[in-house]
């Protein structure tokens, strides 16, 4: 079964240099049905203007991705890290018992578009730890690739759940297909273009709930980028 998330129905929040659409309650959106799926518990699809981002700012208890779409984003943090990431790279902060960071658009004339995410975490104040690793387009093309599992299987990233992230990029005649257990969830979003999942048409910032599938197959994509997460079954 699959339960979709349309884009335009999901939270909005714009501050000028920051154009944000949240999958589940962010901030100041609040709705008591989208409060997440399972651990998965953030999406949010930001707009970065030229120059702007976040300054620093705390975060404790949460395993926080960042999926960087076009642009690039100029990262500190209290842990002595800084980096710039850049489309295929993916960023893990695990807070844990607690960072302080700063992300900034590292370009001073082009935008930057992005994702971040957010899971909870197997267990509370764990020690806080960064990765981060490039994942090539040859990697992701027409197929889903392994980006973050919980013992860093095929070369992914380790997250401290029992959750699964992949990548994929989509257009013409490539397929994809990824075996679900009966006993787990999986969680599609539409980075950009667009998708048929299972038969469903999906397109860009759509999402879907997945429960009580045992195939999942992306086909049909056009200039298609979807990320796919295999989550514990339990409720939302």
């Amino acid at each position: 079964m699959l339960e979709v998330r349309k884009a335009g129905t999901r939270g909005v929040a714009n501050l000028g240099w920051l154009k944000s659409r949240h999958s589940f309650s962010f901030g100041n959106y609040h709705d008591p049905d989208e409060m997440g799926f399972s651990d998965l518990r953030v999406i949010n699809d930001d707009r970065i203007a030229p120059g702007r981002g976040f300054s620093p700012h705390a975060h404790r208890d949460m395993e926080i991705v960042t999926y960087v779409l076009e642009g690039a984003v100029a990262h500190k943090d209290s842990l002595g890290t800084g980096s710039v990431i850049k489309p295929g790279d993916v960023q893990i902060m695990s807070a844990g018992t607690g960072v302080t960071h700063s992300e900034y658009n590292h370009s001073k004339v082009k935008p930057l578009h992005l994702l971040q995410v957010w899971l909870a975490p197997k267990a509370k104040r764990l020690p806080p730890r960064y990765q981060q690793k490039h994942f090539a387009l040859e990697q992701r093309r027409g197929c889903l690739r392994l980006l973050i599992s919980a013992n860093g299987q095929d070369g992914s990233l380790s997250i401290q759940q029992d959750a699964r992230m992949y990548a994929g990029l989509f257009d013409g005649r490539e397929t994809a297909t990824l075996k679900l257990s009966t006993s787990r969830y999986a969680y599609v979003h539409v980075a950009r273009g667009k998708i048929r999942v299972n038969g469903t048409p999906l397109s860009e910032g759509d999402g879907a709930r997945v429960q009580h599938e045992q195939l999942l197959t992306l086909d049909s994509g056009i200039d298609s980028e979807v990320l796919v997460f295999d989550l514990r079954a339990r409720a939302r």
